[in-house]
């Protein structure tokens, strides 16, 4: 990427050039801010003479960060220099620099995941004898407000002391906090949290940093909350030359801490402050940003803006109501077929995104039913998963021999016959000391414990004996030395995929040390504690399927938003609040920004979810968009949004809900349209258009009796074919009898 300042339109070369003070910039979605925040720091370095070194840049994710970098690295000498940085990242970076301040912390502190905070709470919650989910998740909310406030922990307890049980949550926290100070742990809370404690009592430390950063740069200024705004103002507070864009359209983090109305703070903290906004969208096309518009301005919380693109050309948006969520996911399969092999897109352009996770399932079965590559996003971190997390527990146990919940993890891993009993009887040795201290100590020579920690100890010590660098070497040597790989069995397949993982961390390993030469284990677990699932969103050539969540910040050439329901986007939560209902819009904005040529949109009839199966009504947010009419609950006569005529082919019954026809029957939609264009398939629950662009797959091929092999489930004998000819039913070897259609499915026929 090139510097190159004639690049940027009027509206972004306006605040570029504000070089003194306070900048604010609202920026509308896909308006150019991550090239007129990359542009801002090659100007400040290449025409205003500033330091690289006296410029700090933050965002929200490391994929961001990454980019930024890179992007700004390219345009000018020296730029990689800047500190460009997460905000967790940059507070780990000054509290490996200066936490001994905060006795007794030291720099090879822990950083707990999630996971490991939970075990904590879980340890904890034990000690004080308490088995009750409820309390459980009380702390953990607790515990997050809290740090992500301003008050201290007695402030807190005081101001929620009237709520249920609180004394004992109360009680619980500081065990928790106390259980983190003696493992020389932080979690991700604290890495915020405890710097600023560092900051306020220790002047001199907030000076240096204050002092050295002339200019302070801040991406995604809406999703801060309390304790990043405290710090991004304690970082500004020698120069004041901060720079934030945001969009308060696109908060949608409220539920951990995330405040838009920081935004409208700067003004009373910054009272010189400059704004200026960015409308023209360059990433979608008119007809998606339209929709946008039409959705977002029903907030009332919000700066005035209008977004507006001369980006022509396009699909219409579409509106799909589905039968039910088989239907839906088939849809969405089918459709993504065509766009594939008749559009020229590729599998990697594809985003389907939902308001909840649980809807991802019938997704994942229909792309593997029709060979679709996917990879769905906010399960389970690769960092997190058993195996591999076991592996990093031994590796941190090598920089922090203090962190008790590591070495917990691992002592019984590969099996030595120890358990919690064992582990109370070890830290009755010396409760002074950690549970690696004792194991380590001359007292356990002397007791019936050695026998059993006598391998662990012999290991341990062979692999400190290792030199830390190479890093992949020290790792390779660890796996060594504890006989890991031997714990698995080759011949099990879910130990060979245990196995085929372990293999991949040490390949990240090697990757990290490749771009990090100078970098040591410490570094490399805090990349990897800090790390997203996210950050891998829009690699390879697989399908995304995601919470909107997850895809913020991130744009896909089509798109799919399933799910448009009442009490599932919007949540049921916003029922009864308004606040909720606008975050609950901005959600829905920010799902449709993420396209950037095709949006397709859809709901369903008739859903299972939460143990039962539910007639359905429309979004609020169909009839905001335009796409239904304000009278109906169902469906619309509206035809401006509707070229597919998608919604024809079902009826409406006196309560706005859809009716439907056994076996096939037709019932003439509120759409006038043609009764032999659509179709309604008992089997399958699809709708189809017989009219379709794309060249069909000539179905006449197949017939019952005749074998057929599927790439995932193996081979299979066909049983019977609907009437139509596009159902057929397939008993596999293996899996069973399936239902799939013709025209999609990857079939293979071999006699």
């Amino acid at each position: 990427m090139k510097y190159e300042i004639s690049s940027l339109n009027e509206e972004q070369l306006a605040p570029l050039k504000e070089i003194k003070g306070a900048v604010l910039v609202t920026a509308g979605a896909g308006s150019g801010k991550t090239r007129l925040l990359t542009h801002r720091v090659a100007y400040l370095i290449k025409e205003c003479g500033v330091s690289p070194y006296n410029i700090l840049a933050i965002t929200f994710t490391n994929k961001a960060a990454g980019e930024m970098k890179e992007r700004i690295v390219s345009m000018v000498e020296g730029a990689e220099k800047v500190w460009i940085s997460t905000f967790h990242s940059m507070c780990a970076k000054i509290l490996r620099r200066d936490i001994d301040a905060l006795y007794p912390f030291t720099k090879d502190f822990s950083i707990y995941s999630e996971s490991d905070s939970d075990k904590v709470i879980k340890e904890v919650l034990a000690e004080f004898g308490i088995n009750d989910e409820k309390i459980k998740k009380a702390v953990v909310k607790h515990l997050s407000n809290w740090k992500n406030g301003t008050q201290s922990l007695d402030e807190y307890l005081n101001t929620h002391s009237d709520e249920y049980d609180m004394r004992k949550i109360g009680q619980c926290i500081v065990a928790y906090q106390n259980k983190l100070k003696k493992n020389n742990a932080l979690d991700f809370d604290d890495l915020l949290c405890k710097t600023i404690e560092l900051f306020k009592n220790f002047p001199q430390i907030l000076d240096y940093y204050a002092n050295r950063f002339e200019y302070v740069l801040v991406d995604e200024f809406q999703d801060t909350n309390l304790v990043q705004y405290n710090l991004v103002k304690m970082l500004s507070s020698v120069h004041g030359n901060l720079f934030v864009v945001g969009d308060e359209d696109q908060c949608i983090y409220s539920w951990r801490g995330a405040n838009f109305q920081n935004i409208f703070n700067l003004k009373k903290d910054f009272p010189d402050l400059k704004t200026y906004k960015l409308e023209r969208n360059y990433r979608s096309t008119s007809q998606i940003i339209t929709l946008a518009n039409n959705v977002i301005k029903n907030n009332t919380a919000r700066l005035n803006k209008n977004m507006w693109t001369d980006k022509q050309g396009g699909e219409t948006p579409t509106l799909y109501n589905a039968y039910d969520e088989r239907d839906e996911a088939t849809y969405v399969a089918r459709t993504i077929q065509n766009l594939v092999q008749t559009k020229g897109y590729e599998y990697k352009d594809i985003a389907v995104l939902m308001r909840i996770n649980a809807l991802s399932r019938n997704f994942e079965e229909a792309f593997l039913l029709y060979n679709i590559p996917h990879r769905i996003f906010g399960g389970f971190k690769f960092y997190e998963r058993v195996e591999v997390k076991n592996v990093i527990s031994y590796l941190r146990l090598f920089i922090n021999p203090k962190d008790d919940i590591s070495f917990a993890r691992i002592i019984n891993f590969p099996k030595r016959g120890i358990g919690d009993g064992t582990l109370a009887k070890l830290q009755e040795l010396d409760f002074s000391k950690t549970l690696l201290e004792n194991t380590l100590s001359k007292e356990i020579e002397n007791s019936a414990l050695y026998k059993k920690f006598q391998p662990f100890i012999e290991s341990f010590n062979k692999a400190k004996e290792l030199p830390l660098k190479p890093l992949s070497k020290f790792v390779e040597g660890v796996l060594s030395a504890f006989n890991i790989r031997q714990a698995y069995n080759i011949k099990d397949e879910e130990d060979f995929n245990r196995l085929l993982n372990i293999d991949q961390f040490v390949s990240s390993v090697k990757e990290f040390e490749a771009l990090n030469p100078d970098a040591g284990l410490g570094e490399f677990l805090e990349s990897i504690t800090l790390s997203s699932d996210t950050d891998e969103i829009g690699q390879g050539g697989a399908v995304t399927i995601a919470t909107v969540h997850a895809v913020k910040g991130l744009e896909f050439k089509v798109v799919f938003v399933i799910g448009l329901e009442e009490g599932i986007f919007p949540s049921s939560r916003a029922f009864n609040s308004n606040y909720e209902l606008e975050e609950e819009r901005r959600l829905m904005y920010v799902a449709l920004t993420r396209a950037e040529e095709r949006l397709y949109l859809s709901h369903c009839s008739k859903r299972y979810l939460y143990r039962e199966s539910q007639y359905q009504t429309p979004s609020r947010f169909c009839r905001e968009l335009g796409l239904l009419s304000l009278e109906s609950k169902g469906i619309s006569e509206n035809k401006a949004y509707n070229a597919d005529r998608t919604y024809s082919g079902y009826g409406h019954n006196n309560s706005g809900y859809p009716k439907y026809g056994g076996g096939g029957e037709y019932i003439k939609s509120s759409f006038d349209g043609n009764k032999k264009d659509y179709i309604y398939d008992h089997k399958s629950f699809i709708k189809r258009e017989e009219k379709k662009e794309e060249p069909k797959k000539d179905v006449s091929i197949y017939k019952v009796g005749q074998k057929v092999e599927h790439p995932r489930f193996g081979v299979g004998e066909i049983v019977d074919i609907s009437d139509d000819g596009l159902v057929g039913d397939i008993v596999f070897e293996d899996f069973g009898k399936k239902s799939l259609m013709l025209e999609l499915a990857p079939l293979n026929i071999i006699e």
